[in-house]
C-alpha cells in the first residue's frame, strides 16, 4: 500500500507538469487549455488527498501505542 501511494503521488506530479505545458497563458479557459487546467485541478486533489491519507496513518499509528 506504501508503494501504491508513492506511485500515486509521483504520476499526480507528472500529470500536473504535463499538462502545464499544455497550457496557453493568454487563453486559459479555451480549447486544451481548459483540458489541461481540468487535469491540473484534479492532479492536485490527487496530491492533497494523499498528504489527508498520509497523515490519518500517522496518526493512527500514534493513538495505537
Amino acid at each position: 500500500m506504501k508503494i501504491f501511494r508513492y506511485v500515486l503521488l509521483a504520476l499526480a506530479v507528472g500529470l500536473i507538469i504535463f499538462n502545464a505545458t499544455k497550457l496557453d497563458g493568454e487563453h486559459l479557459l479555451e480549447g486544451d487549455s481548459a483540458v489541461a487546467l481540468i487535469g491540473i485541478l484534479a492532479a492536485a486533489c490527487v496530491i492533497v488527498l494523499i498528504v489527508i491519507l498520509q497523515i490519518s496513518l500517522r496518526i493512527q499509528k500514534k493513538t495505537k501505542k
